[in-house]
């Protein structure tokens, strides 16, 4: 098992290293020269050269990149050039936000979709499984941004019981904290409830065909028995690494849903450095987020032998 981790940690390392050359590159893209944006279109040619000595734009490209990386694995992610905050700490502060949304969605999408999934597929071609595989198609089908604006327009505007825009952190006022998540969770429920309860009734399906659930009801088990005692653990390996993909997915890209109900998360804080060509913040913010993802599929490959006793670390 030793052996099974170091593996994958190591192979997780060169992803992140063309990860942030990709970024470093990326920005150097990006119209537009950080030092005249800190001073202003006003600043004298001679503040602008001073500017770019110190934050180290006049060396070459590679230097400039491992100056940066060497910060960034000390844990200095720079200064924002519109705020002046540190960047580390606002990505911090803004993914907390980000992360109990996200986290809250999966849970609730996965308690709904997997038992959903694997109950239809328990009773294939079934009115059951048919309303299931049409539900879950017709949700796959449904942007997320018009289901959050429909969802606004009906509970917010229409019936007033939901605050529509805004965040209140639960560290202020927890009921009210909870009201503000509510449309923006139930969007990401509904959006990724579908690929789940496809996913979990795909993989039961395949394990309702082996030889040991034959054997398990040749013995005179029950089909719950069956099913929750013999197919679940095999059934719930294949959905448990969507799920791991669909969590990282969703802190990566809930940019949509942060712009739609105006939450102050890390998707938010990404859309507005890139308007502001706050570069400090751009970059950290996506070599954060592929930090995230990676680390999170890396969670769900380490997972994954113990869910699946064929799968051997």
């Amino acid at each position: 098992m030793v052996r099974f981790v170091l593996t994958r940690i190591a192979s997780a390392i060169p992803t992140l290293i063309l990860v942030s050359v990709a970024v470093f590159v990326m920005m150097r893209f990006i119209p537009g020269d950080p030092a005249t944006l800190m001073l202003g279109d006003l600043a004298q040619p001679g503040q602008v050269e001073a500017m770019r000595h110190q934050m180290g734009l006049d060396q070459p490209v590679v230097v400039q990149y491992l100056i940066w990386i060497g910060n960034v694995l000390s844990g200095d992610f720079g200064r924002s050039i519109g705020s002046g905050q540190e960047v580390l700490p606002l990505i911090l502060d803004r993914f907390a936000v980000s992360s109990i949304i996200v986290f809250l969605a999966v849970l609730v999408a996965s308690a709904i979709a997997v038992p959903a999934g694997m109950l239809a597929a328990w009773k294939q071609d079934s009115l059951r499984d048919i309303a299931v595989v049409a539900t879950s198609t017709i949700l796959l089908s449904i942007p997320s941004f018009w289901l959050g604006l429909m969802l606004m327009l009906i509970f917010g505007l229409y019936l007033g019981w939901l605050p529509i825009v805004g965040y209140v952190p639960f560290s202020r006022d927890f009921a009210q904290a909870a009201l503000y998540v509510i449309l923006p969770v139930v969007t990401l429920v509904l959006v990724e409830s579908g690929p789940i309860a496809r996913m979990a009734r795909a993989s039961t399906i395949e394990v309702a065909r082996l030889e040991y659930i034959t054997h398990a009801r040749a013995k005179g088990l029950s089909e719950s028995a069956v099913m929750w005692r013999h197919a679940f653990k095999n059934a719930f390996a294949p959905t448990w690494t969507l799920i791991g993909l669909v969590l990282g997915s969703l802190l990566s890209s809930i940019v949509v849903i942060e712009t739609v109900f105006t939450i102050p998360g890390l998707g938010r804080l990404l859309v507005d450095a890139i308007y502001a060509r706050d570069y400090p913040v751009v970059q950290g913010t996506m070599l954060f987020v592929a930090f995230i993802y990676v680390a999170v599929n890396l969670l769900v490959d380490l997972v994954y032998p113990l869910l699946d006793p064929r799968v051997t670390a």
